[in-house]
């Protein structure tokens, strides 16, 4: 039977893990993949009266279709910085303005970036399992410290270190799918 202390350093390393597949999801998003996605401007900066400032707090950014990004600047006067911030960024657009709105046109992927993307993607895997791993090693040595100094019986530390490493196997496992899944996207025409 678990105790509340090694139930809270099993929740603890869960956490840590859960935020770095969070992050790798969000990260995930930011690829280009052959069709209109928003979120290829989430990193993208302008310069906002002197300040650095994310596009999507200057303007709104929507998919119109499946090949077309369009970005409408709350002001006129920000058309040519989202235009130079799109350059300068080398996303792959030449984006272009009527005035109102600038629309980006998605070429489809090449299939050596198709390959490149896909070698990224799997970069971030495994960054991300070792965040994974890196938490399950915190959470074993904590138990171990809390089995020395604080009283904590030796079944109930393994136990807990079992549950530590089921935990970690189920978060390899879910990173290899999420992964996979993006790959399959990546290559899909």
């Amino acid at each position: 039977m678990l105790t509340e202390r090694a139930k809270d350093i099993i929740n603890g390393a869960e956490g840590k893990m859960q935020d770095a597949i969070t992050f790798l999801e969000e990260d995930l998003k930011t690829y280009r993949v052959g069709k209109a996605n928003p979120n290829i401007f989430n990193g993208l900066m302008v310069d906002y009266y002197g300040s650095a400032t994310p596009v999507h707090q200057v303007a709104s950014i929507s998919a119109p279709d499946a090949k077309t990004l369009a970005i409408q600047p709350w002001e006129k006067n920000m058309i040519p910085k989202i235009e130079k911030a799109i350059m300068d960024a080398n996303l792959g657009f030449t984006p272009q303005n009527n005035g109102e709105i600038i629309r980006c046109v998605v070429p489809a992927l090449t299939e050596e970036r198709r390959k490149e993307l896909i070698k990224k993607a799997k970069a971030s895997g495994e960054q991300t399992k070792v965040v994974v791993r890196n938490a399950r090693r915190d959470a074993i040595d904590i138990l171990k410290k809390a089995q020395k100094n604080e009283g904590l019986s030796e079944d109930t530390e393994k136990e807990a270190e079992e549950e530590v490493q089921k935990l970690t196997d189920k978060k390899v496992k879910l990173v290899d799918e999420i992964v996979a899944a993006k790959e399959k996207e990546i290559m899909t025409v």
